[in-house]
């Protein structure tokens, strides 16, 4: 049996429940080592428990009394922003590299396709959220062949996924997923909401992302735009584009007026993607869930396969 890298996920919600039933049934070069928690009835610490996880509902600090916590080397934190600034200094001086799936973005910001391979040796891998997962990778589509001016994303989930943490993390959402979108998807401005809807049943997740860019050649664009799905649909088999890449000119003589830049003109480019959960643990409409935690795990497997197992070959 090959050698894997153990790993801690804290958070026992639907994040972190989620993310443990991919490494128990996929982990390449990952393996559970511990399920982290404060409520000792929730059901993440329950499924952890049956299916032969090390558990604690005490928190970062039975994780770090836990007998085996020198073999944990990556620790996966799917609990709160505010939380998260504690475990990350906790977890640093021991050693412990940090995927961070709250928006806390104390590391670098991480999309797989996009940037992956150039923030591995960061101490804290910052996932963004599962609105910037999913639609940040179409802005930096767009941003490899033309100049993006401005980014605007709406990504609307089912109110039945999210959880406490992504209820507490609402406006971490906006900001960071906004800041992302320049950072990553390489846009002058970005904007980032988010819309719990309560519909029932419940619907997939859907994102809307809205571009002005500069004119440039629409083919081109449209044809780096299904490459990038199909880069995200290598670890996210459910997302894809609902229809074709719309496009429509801003003259000069009519430009639009933009929050931060002003009247602006050029290609306006929408993009309209829905993301279906592999229903792991919540159903299928939950692909927020799926995409947040398959990104953090691609991008876990890479650093254990490429550092840290690499450095014990």
């Amino acid at each position: 049996m090959s050698k894997k890298v153990k790993v801690a996920i804290i958070g026992s919600g639907n994040i972190g429940t989620d993310l443990m039933i991919k490494i128990l049934r996929h982990g390449e070069s990952l393996e559970m080592g511990a399920m982290v928690g404060i409520d000792p009835a929730s059901d993440g610490l329950a499924r952890a428990a049956k299916l032969g996880v090390p558990t604690t509902a005490e928190g970062i600090d039975g994780l770090l009394a836990m007998d085996h916590i020198d073999e944990i080397k990556i620790a996966f934190d799917a609990t709160s922003a505010g939380a998260h600034r504690r475990h990350n200094a906790l977890l640093q001086a021991r050693g412990i590299k940090v995927v961070d799936l709250t928006p806390a973005a104390i590391g670098p910001y991480v999309i797989p396709p996009i940037n992956m391979d150039e923030h591995l040796d960061a101490a804290n891998i910052n996932m963004v959220t599962c609105g910037g997962q999913a639609t940040i990778p179409m802005v930096a589509a767009v941003s490899r062949v033309t100049r993006v001016h401005y980014g605007e994303i709406v990504a609307s989930i089912s109110s039945r996924s999210a959880g406490p943490g992504t209820r507490a993390n609402i406006d971490e959402f906006t900001e960071t997923t906004s800041q992302a979108i320049e950072s990553c998807g390489g846009a002058a401005k970005g904007k980032a909401i988010i819309v719990l809807n309560p519909a029932e049943p419940p619907l997939i997740m859907r994102d809307s992302v809205f571009i002005l860019a500069e004119e440039a050649d629409r083919d081109a664009i449209e044809a780096s735009i299904n490459a990038m799905a199909k880069a995200v649909q290598a670890y996210v088999p459910g997302y894809r584009l609902k229809q074709r890449v719309q496009f429509e000119s801003v003259p000069a003589e009519r430009p639009v007026n933009l929050p931060g830049l002003g009247p602006t003109h050029g290609l306006k480019v929408s993009i309209f993607l829905e993301v279906e959960g592999a229903a792991h643990y919540l159903p299928a409409y939950a692909g927020n869930l799926d995409i947040m935690t398959s990104a953090a795990k691609a991008c876990a497997e890479r650093l254990a396969a490429t550092r840290l197992l690499a450095a014990t070959a």
